[in-house]
Parts: C-alpha cells; structure tokens; sequence
C-alpha cells in the first residue's frame, strides 16, 4: 500500500489538516469502574483524549483494556463513572454515526464477497447508491485491497481480515477511529503500511484511539499513551513527560570492572550493564555535570573510554519498567 496521489485524494474530504491539534476533548472518562460478578475489571480510572490526537492504550492481558473499549463503544455499560465521546453522554445514537471501530477478533460473513461485505456495513451508516460505491473503492484502497472487491471473504488471508476490518471501520469516515489490536495478525509489511495509514488519517484530523500490545507502533503513532494494569491507570503522557528529565548514557570502555560500576553508583542515578555487550555500562543521569563525571571515574579507575554517548529510550523500557514497579509489594 503507497500513499499514491489517489490515496491523498480518496480521503482530501476528511476534516482537519497535518498539524491541527486542539485541547477539545472527543473523550473525557471520569470514575469509571467496571465490575463483573465478583471481578473487578476496571478501577475508577479517569483520562481525556482530545480531538486530533492518537491516544495508546497500553498494558499486558486482563489488565482492562478491552473492557475500556467495549464501554467506549456502548457495548457494556460501566458499574459507574461519567464518559462523554464527541462532546456527548456515552450511548448517544447520533455520536455513533461518527465513530469507526475495529474489535481484536472480528466476525465475518465468510460467505460474502468484499464489495458486498462493506456495501453492507455502508448501507448500515446510510450510505446508498454512487456514493456508496465511491467509498467502498476509496476504503479498499486505502488499505490496499483494491482489486478485490469480488474475492470471497472466506479465502482472505487472517491479515486481509484485517485489512477489510479496519476498512470497514473507515467507511463513514469517522471523527474518532477506535481500534482493538490493529495489526493483530498482519506481517511486518502490513504492520508498516497500517501505520503509515494512521499517521495519515492523524494528519488529516481523525482522532484515533489505539489499544494495542506493538509498542512500537504506539510510539511511532500516538501523541500521547495511557498504560494500565490491574484496572488501574499507572501513567498518563506524552513519552517525553513519561521519561521525565533523566537520560541514559551509552559509557563503552575497553573493560567494565567491578570497581569502575561500583565507582560510578556514587555519582550518577543508576547504572547497569548491557545485557548484550558486557563492556557497555548504561548510566541514568539527571544533568551534564553527571555525564563529566563519568568520564573522570572511568579515567581514575584506569579504563579506556571508547565512547560516551545518549541513548534513546524506548516506549518498551518505560512501559516495563511500569509494569515492574507498580508490580513490587
């Protein structure tokens, strides 16, 4: 799937243009809690997403994320909280029309052909006649399915399920784009065309809200993530705000002695071995003076230093260590 000039004109109607973004809320939770029977599911979380943003849901299984999105899309009603999507009270019939969604497991008539399938769901959202038809075609482009309108869903690959999924969620061309482990099943190629479709619909303005366990697409996506656990929201932010002011630093000596680890304890934040390269220490400091320091300590405990230099942290790190440390009695 390229983004072709025909891609760019099949959605040159959806509202917003790259770099629009607002503080107007399309979803405000408040206290909301979930319980099933004895269970409890979700626990008085509370977030915003504002409109134009793409939104990470993050966290490991049973910790509530998909019964956050069921109650987004009125699927299961909340034990308590306040939730208005677009501006509205959770329900409202009027907001749903302008909603796409994709479950994680999605049910298909297998029976049926493409073209048919999404004709369908188009007829569902009102859509009849040429203009139903144009966007059909304009959706199976998008996620590179053109050329098989006539092909019967029960051959389609688990990723062109996918596919066809996600361009059913697009056919009313949705404000706000609500999706379920998107790239669930799809090889790295599709995985990297789904996100160059996502950042694309950002940029033009659709709000997406993704729950997904690719780490990297979120970061590669979303402006901001949420991470839960246990039904608990542990973090909320941009990964920038997430990081917080610490950095680490990449130190490569010729030998990484007991003595030099212990000596740079006293002066840095944290500082461990690479797992991967047993001469390669990673330091967390919170300034530049800390970073001078190092280099005096290696010198002192006469190691050579090869290289001292940042290393990028990733929205994986932050998200396990998360996990670990609300995990900790």
């Amino acid at each position: 799937m390229q983004t072709s000039p025909s891609f760019h004109t099949a959605q040159g109607h959806l509202e917003g243009s790259a770099g629009e973004r607002s503080l107007v809320p399309i979803i405000e939770v408040r206290g909301l809690r979930k319980i099933y029977s004895q269970l409890l599911a979700v626990d008085d979380i509370s977030f915003v997403m504002y409109r134009g943003e793409a939104f990470g849901f993050l966290g490991p299984n049973g910790a509530g994320k998909s019964t956050v999105v069921k109650i987004l899309n009125g699927l299961v009603a909340p034990t308590q909280g306040m939730i208005n999507v677009l501006g509205q009270p959770l329900g409202d019939r009027e907001v749903r029309r302008h909603i796409g969604y994709l479950p994680e497991f999605p049910t298909f008539h297998r029976w049926l052909k493409a073209a048919d399938f999404l004709e369908f769901h188009g007829q569902l959202y009102g859509l009849r006649g040429k203009a139903l038809a144009k966007r059909c075609k304009e959706v199976l482009e998008m996620v590179g399915l053109s050329g098989r309108e006539h092909q019967k869903l029960g051959t389609f690959s688990k990723g062109m399920l996918q596919r066809i999924g996600l361009a059913q969620a697009l056919l009313n061309q949705p404000d706000l784009l609500i999706l379920d482990e998107l790239v669930s099943g799809l090889d790295p190629v599709g995985q990297r065309d789904m996100r160059d479709l996502l950042l694309y619909l950002k940029s033009q303005g659709t709000s997406i809200f993704l729950n997904s366990h690719q780490l990297a697409d979120v970061e590669a996506v979303c402006d901001r993530v949420a991470i839960i656990n246990q039904g608990c929201i542990l973090k909320v932010g941009t990964p920038l705000e997430l990081f917080g002011n610490q950095q680490i630093i990449e130190v490569r000596v010729d030998s990484a002695s007991d003595e030099l680890l212990q000596q740079l304890k006293h002066v840095v934040v944290d500082v461990q071995r690479d797992e991967n390269e047993p001469n390669c220490l990673l330091a967390e400091i919170e300034n530049d003076e800390q970073a001078a320091d190092i280099a005096d300590i290696v010198h002192a405990c006469g190691a050579r230093l090869y290289a001292l230099a940042p290393r990028r942290r990733s929205l994986e790190q932050l998200f396990f260590q998360t996990i670990e440390t609300f995990s900790q009695p």
